[in-house]
């Protein structure tokens, strides 16, 4: 696709994009510098060059790319060798021209920066390189690849069309619009550069600034600092200082169109100094570019070409994209500049440069015409040449798919620019085409001086022919004998009865018309005075109109009232003088009924006009026929009209019977009836095809190509072109002229209230040419709809808007039952153009995206209009999304929700960029109310405005402005746009954008701080309830957050845990400081009710308030949870402990005073300290409570309760002294109680008395002390202080009372012996203290027994003291009772007792083995330490079947390894004697002979020892002793062992090794029993076994 440009200092750049669904993605670029480009006029190979993913920009300038991607491009890159016309100047004279041209302009008042963006990829659509003629035939490979198209949210089919001229996004009444817009206007395609106030424009403004009034908003979601302002105040400097950086290459782009240079405005002459500026950039650069893009000949009217010629040329191309002037589609776009006639241009330069602009264009053509483009026939048909040449716009193009170009062209400046409102119909150049608003206002005039609902109707009889007559309507033959049709009285026409609503309705013309022709002068006089009349009272009844008129088309009062007696007099001349020749092609059809069996037809079409007829081909088997055929006709009656039918041709017998008939063989497919008078210039449109009766069955239209050279007309534009001219100019009068730019809505009510575009008067104007001229209502809608769109954001528009296109949508969409076009169809063939509406539409459709995208500033929620117009808005857009799914049958459009739903994100985007740069003085605006005044100290230098790593101030005024806006959306813009609910709600979008925004930057903040720390952790505490409660408030709800955990408590959980640690060390002080206080104060009770002191619940409420700043954080992550009560419960843990350590320090000390009071209180501060340990835990989440954490807190409830239970035992101890002495006073009075043995019933009273005496001096004790305790203890300190002194009580009792002390000597001596191992000297000592108490007898036992009850019962006190079954199991008063019961039982059953519980009396039981026979040695004994020699015996026990009686055989072997040592001979002899009960009258012991000097002496002596049946041998036991026999003193005992026989039970005899020891083993009960029975000096059995069991080894002779 060739280019031309003088530059080769710039670089070719190529982009290659992959097309997507909602945008397009760049694949990549390559930058080829022009120099480096060859030249030739042939074409080459080409090369391979890899793509890169990035540009290198200098001075705003491509110069380079970087970073290659995988994918190559083949390219082949050419200079062609220019041909140069012999005849003209040399190109440097033009160059010449051009420096001059630059020195004027640096004389100009503005200097425009000159700032260029990246270029982009330029479409022609974009551009002003006019091919308007080749619609759809561009020569681009790939017609998506338009930047419109990129901009635009989706591509429609047309993409690849070129926006008629008319069509441009600006808002011409804007201050902004009196001139052309730079390129600069456009700095970026992510600046949406919308220009807000400029709603009304005061055409008396003082010489309005160019850009720079209107304020603009950078807003997409990327906004810089800076570059998005909420204000309206700022230059358009800030545009260059924004770096529009080109981070998101797919945000929205500008939508690019015409803006008008409008030359009507009263102001124009000042302006005319400005004008310069239209052109210099462009010529500055684009020279050379002129001669591609005007393909106009001299008269600067397009040529007209030959499809051919299009499809083979390249006239029309697409400017190359790295040209600056292509920057953005063209925004500067070539503009062809002609000072129109009437203009008077004052200013010498601005003339001469008109001058030199015209001889360019003329040049331009020459070189294309020399290049062989132009086709010899390039005169305008319709327009005189010169260069005041009317200016006509190219609306009338119904179809774009025409072939035949029109040429019709707008010629004024296509300078492209998003404005706030798009594609402005009234910039387009029906409002400066002179020539063509002169012919409207003409034929305006003649439509409504004599408008057709004033017509005269046929006065229709009905009427019996005498000769063969046919119908003037559809020429059948009026047949029947009478009364065949009907016929006009006045007019004498004659039709069927059918066909008289069908006939041209005005009757008067008719008859002028018949008169004037055949010279009946009298009878047309009289017509004429008549319609004379008519003409005149309309006149008359209806000024305002033609007032309406003459103002709209700017008429002076004289030349008005000359065109009124013109208009008139052509009316009177009806068509007498009229002629007209009529070019008729008729192209194709669509959507035809089937006719034939095949379920087809076979379609040809006849054209009749006036009596002239003539067929098409037929084309068999078509319902979408195409033919293609031309006919000509010459008309002389303007009143005709051009019947077209439809026919399907027959060939059958049926078919020619009804020829006779009807003079039709064929079956009607339709017609369509085209009143002569509607034919205007060169037309391209589809008509529907309609029916002749009520029976016909009709569907589809027809594509007629009609050209029509009136006489006297013979340049004029097409009665649709005509409509759109007369349509804009009032709309543009009535708007901006009369209403100051703002839309006048006329009130309408009703079905057809949307038909209804002005006020009354206006609204007759239009319609009356539209009903005189064929214009059919639809595309009157339609045209009002693009009018529409030029001030779609003045209040109350898109409202109107959203229901005329709904209108249009239901006219299209909803297809009747008779036909069978689908919806797109009929959109296609409509008159309007469809690639033009469609093109249209996608433009508003960009427009109000990227209004929406910016709702905040263009529907401020102040404004309840506004956001009236805000929810029309949305109306408007789903509409269109409508129109492109049922009426161009789109597959999936964008819906609309998710459209408003991108803008709405989009806005808060930029919304939040804007608070968070701006964030302090928007605060400081709205919510301080005092703002400090400069120079105080309180002013926030600038650079701390912003987020600051010294404070954190910035974060909680962005949280209030958040919230702000969210607030807002929630109660402004979500009632108002309700249009989705289940969709869209703003309040819930808003609060997730902005909570993600927010997020992100605030965890980046919080990853800083955490480094440096520079704030007190109580401000980022703060700062983390702000945001909790930003986040509950607002995002906790919302869909996408509802199952996710929140990522905000982790950002601050650092700074928790250091708020924790710090508040640790405050925990402990403050303990220290509780304690000293409480210390000074003696641990006063808090008060009459509570029994621990103040410092507990100082510890405490110091925890639970931090605890509750915790709790309060309601942290919705249980893992940060559990991270926060570790390391409290840590907290927790230390403080308590430290607690009580300090208390269990001194407590004894608090003890030994006189004070029980406050040792009572410390403990309640210890269990204090338990409760509300046990209720913070439940507080910590109880169960649930993070396992780490909660194993802490249980662990530091086992310690406390440890320290209780030591203070408790402490505290006790304190009383033991008191306890001894009463309990030593008990014993006196106890042994005081005399009486015997057994209790006779009679003296039981006396008991009770005799136990009352006995616990006087305790009881005195304890009632003092209890009482005082219950009082002063906390239940459960109590019950721990009453255990203990249980404890304590029983003890002393048992060791005072009950355990007697030992008085004989040998006695005492062999306990002590017995006790030595047990280490329970002690014990012995207490008893030993009271030589004289005696065994108690079982009376004073009883007493004690009866003591015991009571001291119980005391205990208890009644359930507020210790528990009854604790009292009963407890260890000590088992034991006590235990020894009570001990004194009355009978010796034999302390000796079975003894026996059954001492199992381990030597060597701790172990040692002992059993043998088959005594030959067999066993191994060494295990356990066994030590052994002083071992004895081996033979054992049988033997049970006599008749009598039960147990005996046991006792063969004693020998003794071996006796340890022993003797000055004189040893004599080692073995005792063996039997210990258990019932043997008081057995033989009880059996000893051997003794042996002389053995140390390993054999016996094998046996003995019998017989046991009676009461008990079973497991009640007894063998005790074996060695001696050392001595004659004349006691023998010496060597060693001693025990065999239990219940160890041989299993055994009916075997051989036993018994290890020996150094004494007799025993526990407590073993020593009880001793005791006890060492009491009974007159039992022989007691003393005799008191003897055995405290026998232990003689000290040995020689040992030392």
């Amino acid at each position: 696709s060739p280019d031309e440009i003088n530059r080769l200092d710039l670089g070719l750049t190529v982009e290659v994009w992959n097309k997507g669904l909602i945008w397009d993605t760049m694949v990549g670029t390559v930058w080829i510098p022009l120099r480096t480009i060859r030249q030739s006029n042939e074409e080459g190979p080409g090369e391979w060059l890899t793509l890169d993913s990035q540009v290198i920009m200098t001075d705003n300038e491509i110069s380079g790319t970087k970073d290659p991607t995988f994918h190559r491009i083949l390219l082949d890159t050419r200079f062609e060798l220019t041909k140069v016309h012999p005849s003209l100047p040399e190109p440097q004279y033009w160059a010449k021209k051009l420096e001059q041209l630059n020195a004027m302009r640096d004389q100009d008042d503005y200097a425009f920066q000159e700032e260029q963006e990246k270029p982009l990829p330029v479409h022609s659509s974009q551009c002003c390189n006019w091919n308007y003629f080749g619609w759809g035939e561009q020569q681009n490979d790939d017609p998506d690849s338009t930047v419109d198209d990129r901009d635009s949210d989706y591509r429609s089919e047309t993409s690849n069309s070129i926006p008629p001229p008319y069509y441009t996004t600006s808002q011409p009444n804007a201050s902004v619009h009196q001139y052309p817009m730079r390129h600069q206007q456009q700095s970026s395609r992510d600046s949406y550069t919308d220009s807000m106030q400029s709603y009304e424009m005061d055409y008396s403004d003082q010489r309005p600034i160019s850009p720079t009034g209107s304020s603009r908003y950078a807003s997409s979601a990327e906004l810089s600092q800076g570059s998005s302002q909420l204000s309206e105040d700022f230059e358009n400097e800030s545009l260059r200082d924004s770096e529009l950086d080109e981070r998101d290459g797919d945000s929205y782009h500008s939508c690019h169109s015409s803006v008008s240079y409008r030359k009507d405005s009263p102001r124009w002459e000042e302006e005319e100094e400005d004008d310069e500026d239209l052109y210099l950039e462009e010529e500055e650069e684009e020279e050379e570019e002129f001669n591609e893009d005007y393909s106009e000949n001299e008269e600067g009217y397009p040529k007209e070409e030959e499809e051919e010629d299009l499809q083979e040329q390249d006239t029309y191309e697409t400017p190359d994209p790295t040209l600056p002037g292509a920057v953005l589609g063209g925004e500067q776009g070539v503009c062809a500049c002609r000072e129109e006639a009437e203009v008077e241009v004052q200013d010498p330069k601005a003339r001469a440069k008109a001058n030199w602009l015209r001889a360019f264009n003329k040049v331009c053509m020459q070189l294309q015409e020399a290049r062989g483009e132009g086709d010899g026939e390039a005169k305008s048909l319709w327009f005189k040449g010169g260069p005041g040449g009317g200016l006509i716009i190219i609306d009338s193009m119904p179809d774009i798919r025409k072939r035949k170009p029109i040429p019709l062209v707008s010629d004024l400046s296509l300078v492209q620019s998003r404005k706030a409102g798009i594609t402005s119909a009234l910039a387009s150049s029906t409002l400066n085409n002179e020539e063509l608003k002169n012919h409207v206002y003409k034929k305006t005039l003649q439509a409504l001086v004599y408008p057709i609902s004033c017509t005269t109707p046929h006065n229709f009889e009905v009427w019996t022919a005498t000769t063969p007559t046919y119908c003037y309507e559809c020429e059948g033959l009026l047949w029947g004998i009478a009364r065949q049709g009907m016929r006009c009285a006045e007019c004498g026409v004659k039709c069927h009865e059918k066909c008289q609503d069908l006939l041209n309705a005005d009757c008067l013309q008719r008859a002028a018309e018949k008169s004037s022709k055949h010279g009946a002068e009298d009878r047309t006089q009289n017509i004429i005075m008549v319609l004379k009349d008519r003409m005149k009272i309309r006149e008359r009844n209806k000024p305002e109109i033609f007032e309406l008129i003459q103002e709209v088309f700017g008429v002076t009062k004289t030349t008005h009232t000359q065109q009124m007696k013109a208009v008139k007099q052509s009316v009177l001349d009806g068509t007498s003088k009229w002629s007209a020749k009529i070019s008729i092609t008729v192209v194709c059809a669509q959507g035809l009924q089937a006719k034939d069996k095949t379920g087809s037809s076979d379609p040809y079409v006849t054209v009749q006009v006036g009596k002239t007829k003539k067929r098409t081909k037929t084309i068999y088997g078509n319902l979408n026929p195409v033919w293609e055929e031309n006919f000509h006709f010459e008309c002389h009656n303007s009143s005709d009209r051009i019947k077209v039918r439809v026919w399907d041709e027959d060939d059958d017998i049926k078919s020619r019977v009804k020829q006779r008939f009807k003079r039709e063989s064929d079956d009607f497919l339709g017609q369509t009836i085209i009143e002569v008078r509607t034919l205007s210039g060169e037309m391209d449109v589809w008509y529907n095809l309609d029916k002749r009766t009520d029976k016909s069955a009709v569907s589809g239209a027809i594509r007629l190509h009609i050209s029509v050279e009136i006489k006297g007309e013979e340049k004029v534009a097409p009665y649709h072109v005509q409509y759109t001219c007369l349509h804009e100019n009032l709309f543009h009068f009535v708007t901006d002229l009369q209403n100051n730019g703002v839309v006048k809505i006329p009130d309408a009510k009703g079905d057809d209230a949307w038909k209804v575009y002005f006020d009354e008067t206006a609204q007759e104007i239009v319609d009356e040419f539209a009903m005189r001229y064929g214009v059919e209502s639809i595309y009157q809608a339609m045209t009002h709809f693009a009018c529409l769109s030029s001030k779609y954001m003045c209040p109350g528009v898109p409202a109107v808007m959203s229901t005329l296109l709904a209108n249009i949508n239901a006219y299209y969409a909803h297809t009747t039952a008779s036909t069978n076009v689908s919806a797109s169809d009929r959109f296609a063939a409509s008159n309007f153009g469809k690639e033009r509406f469609v093109k249209l539409l996608d433009q508003l459709h960009n427009s109000l995206r990227i209004d929406l995208s910016m709702y905040r500033n263009n529907f401020p929620a102040s404004s309840p209009e506004r956001l009236q117009d805000l929810k029309s808005t949305v109306d408007l857009l789903t509409s269109i999304t409508f129109f492109r799914m049922k009426v161009q049958e789109l597959q999936s459009p964008p819906r609309a929700s998710q459209v408003v739903k991108d803008c709405v994100k989009a806005c808060l985007n930029s919304t939040y960029e804007y608070i968070f740069n701006n964030c302090h003085e928007l605060y400081s605006r709205e919510y301080q109310t005092d703002p400090v005044p400069a120079g105080r100290k309180g002013e926030v230098p600038p650079e701390e405005q912003g987020p600051s790593i010294k404070n954190l101030d910035f974060w909680s005024k962005l949280i209030t402005l958040i919230v702000s806006i969210i607030e807002e959306d929630k109660n402004s813009y979500t009632p108002c746009l309700n249009q989705f609910p289940q969709e869209l709600n703003v309040g819930k979008i808003s609060a997730e954008v902005m909570w993600n925004l927010f997020a992100q930057d605030m965890k980046y903040a919080m990853e800083e701080h955490d480094k440096h720390r520079l704030c007190k952790s109580a401000d980022y505490m703060n700062l983390h309830f702000k945001v909790k409660w930003l986040y509950n408030e607002y995002v906790t709800e919302l869909p996408s957050f509802k199952s996710r955990v929140p990522e905000y408590p982790a950002w601050f959980e650092p700074f928790v845990i250091q708020w924790l640690d710090e508040n640790e060390e405050v925990s402990r002080d403050f303990l220290h400081g509780a304690l000293e206080r409480d210390k000074k104060d003696g641990f006063q009770q808090t008060s009459e009710h509570a029994l621990f002191s103040c410092s507990v619940v100082d510890v405490f409420s110091q925890l639970n308030q931090s605890f509750e700043i915790i709790k309060k954080l309601e942290c919705p992550d249980p893992q940060i949870v559990g991270h926060y009560m570790r390391r409290f419960a840590k907290t927790i843990s230390n403080v308590l402990l430290q607690y009580a350590e300090i208390i269990s320090k001194d407590f004894a000390s608090y003890c030994s005073k006189e004070k029980e009071k406050v040792p009572c209180i410390l403990m309640n501060n210890i269990q204090q300290l338990r409760v509300q340990l046990e209720k913070m835990f439940e507080a910590m989440g109880g169960k649930e409570l993070d396992t780490e954490a909660s194993d802490i807190l249980k662990e530091l409830q086992v310690k406390l309760n440890n320290v209780l239970d030591e203070l408790s035992r402490v505290f006790a101890t304190s009383f033991q002294p008191h306890i001894e002495e009463c309990v030593k006073q008990m014993g006196d009075i106890l042994g005081q109680v005399k009486g015997t043995g057994n209790v006779p019933a009679s003296t039981c009273s006396s008991v009770a008395q005799d136990a009352d005496n006995v616990l006087q001096p305790i009881m005195d004790l304890l009632d003092s002390n209890l009482t005082l305790f219950a009082k002063i203890c906390e239940k459960t300190v109590l019950k721990r202080v009453l255990k203990e002194l249980w404890k304590l009580v029983m003890n002393t009792m048992e060791k005072t009372i009950v355990l007697p002390p030992l008085t004989d000597q040998t006695g005492t001596q062999m306990i002590f012996n017995a006790a030595k191992e047990l280490g329970q000297l002690s014990k012995l000592k207490d008893h030993m203290v009271r030589e004289e108490a005696k065994s108690l007898t079982p009376k004073q036992c009883a007493v004690v027994e009866l003591a015991l009850d009571t001291i119980k019962q005391y205990f208890h006190a009644g359930g507020v003291g210790l528990k009854k079954t604790f009292l009963e199991k407890s260890p000590d008063l088992q034991s006590l009772r235990y020894a009570l019961s001990l004194y009355t039982q009978a010796t034999d059953l302390l000796i079975k007792t003894f026996v059954q519980t001492q199992a381990s009396q030597v060597h701790g039981g172990k040692g002992i083995r059993f043998t088959l026979s005594e030959e067999i040695y066993p191994e060494k004994g295990s356990g066994v330490d030590d052994p002083v020699g071992e004895v081996s015996i033979h054992v049988e026990l033997f049970t006599h079947p008749g009598t039960g009686e147990h005996k046991v055989t006792v063969k004693v072997v020998a003794a071996n390894d006796l340890k022993w040592q003797t000055s004189g001979i040893f004599r080692p002899f073995i005792e063996v004697n039997i210990i258990g009960p019932h043997l008081s009258d057995k033989k009880r012991k059996f000893a051997t002979k003794s042996k002389n000097n053995s140390w390993a002496p054999k016996y094998n002596e046996s003995f019998q020892f017989t046991l009676g049946t009461e008990t079973g041998p497991e009640c007894y036991e063998l005790q074996v002793c060695v001696k050392d026999y001595c004659f004349a003193r006691e023998d010496r005992t060597v060693g001693i062992a025990v065999l239990q026989l219940r160890d041989i039970l299993q055994r009916p005899g075997c051989a036993c090794w018994l290890p020996l020891g150094r004494r007799i083993h025993m526990d407590d009960t073993g020593l009880t029993v001793l005791r006890i029975l060492s009491q009974r000096n007159n039992d022989e059995v007691a003393k005799e076994f008191v003897k055995l069991k405290s026998d232990t080894r003689s000290a040995e002779e020689g040992s030392s």
